[in-house]
């Protein structure tokens, strides 16, 4: 790991709520991890112990290391802590992260704001508003993701909240050349395209982690984001925060994407989300070294949104 031992770095509670920080972080392969995606690539007598954070059908599936569920608790302990996913509600409520219940969460990619786990109706009509006046309807996204796809890899294809799409893809067998030709038909009905794991997701241009997290930054009176993510929808919720990391693997990395003032992270699998939370509590113990945002700049989301 980099940085300094824990015990020299861990700010005061007073210190945390003197920040005006809000700390917008995604969930899977950034902060929680599937079994798969651990990257535990050390002996087996030297991997660090797990925390359980997600059961699905009774069975354990997403953790965190301990260390990092002690350090995330003790961060949303002090700050606004948000967590930021593409998860359908359904779908993050199954998680329980350590600390304190976060007042708000983004779901959806951006398309459910929750607060003190309810989703927000102001919220939901402005979404709609933004997706019916940008981009193609979602039903003729869909229409085309089957209709083009293979059944030779095809496993799944859903529709999420009703905002956008996703097919789950035997990923051995995907022709590169078909997401490469999805992203270009996409793009021109407002849409974008990405590919996690076994994943592919089609996501209105509209519908972004930054819009929603400038609204939560607005509600909370946050002056100063913190944020991580790995993939490419997590790409313009870096762009939007004041600072950033990125872990070693994930879209992000693969392509060779980076920012000024997004920090990339050389640790993969859980040890980058153990690393970016201890990042995440260095930074808000001493929010005067973060990036400010310029004055006049738009906020979080701005441009995202207008694209």
């Amino acid at each position: 790991m980099t940085g300094l031992p824990l015990a020299h770095h861990h700010p005061s509670p007073e210190a945390l709520r003197a920040a005006p920080l809000l700390v917008a972080s995604d969930l899977d392969r950034t902060l929680i991890y599937s079994a798969p995606a651990l990257g535990l690539a050390m002996p087996d007598a030297e991997a660090p112990r797990l925390l359980c954070v997600e059961t699905y059908e009774h069975k354990p599936l997403s953790f965190m290391t301990e260390t990092a569920a002690g350090l995330l608790a003790e961060l949303a302990g002090g700050t606004t802590f948000v967590p930021t996913t593409t998860r359908t509600r359904e779908q993050y409520r199954r998680i329980h992260l350590p600390g304190p219940a976060p007042e708000f969460a983004i779901c959806a990619n951006g398309g459910q704001l929750l607060v003190r786990g309810e989703p927000d109706r102001d919220w939901q009509r402005t979404v709609a508003e933004r997706l019916a006046s940008r981009c193609a309807p979602l039903e003729e996204i869909r229409t085309h993701l089957v209709r083009t796809a293979d059944p030779a890899w095809l496993l799944k294809a859903r529709t999420a909240e009703d905002l956008f799409a996703y097919l789950v893809v035997d990923r051995p067998l995907l022709p590169d050349t078909w997401v490469t030709d999805l992203a270009g038909w996409a793009g021109e009905r407002g849409w974008t395209v990405s590919l996690q794991g076994r994943k592919i997701y089609a996501v209105p241009r509209p519908l972004t982690k930054s819009a929603a997290v400038a609204e939560v930054a607005r509600r909370a009176g946050a002056s100063l984001v913190l944020a991580a993510g790995d993939s490419l929808l997590d790409a313009d919720l870096l762009l939007a925060a004041d600072r950033g990391w990125r872990p070693g693997h994930g879209e992000l990395a693969d392509s060779g994407w980076h920012a000024p003032h997004v920090t990339a992270l050389d640790e993969r699998g859980v040890a980058a989300g153990e690393e970016i939370t201890r990042a995440f509590l260095r930074a808000a113990a001493a929010p005067g070294q973060v990036r400010a945002r310029t004055p006049g700049a738009p906020e979080a989301g701005a441009a995202a949104v207008g694209g």
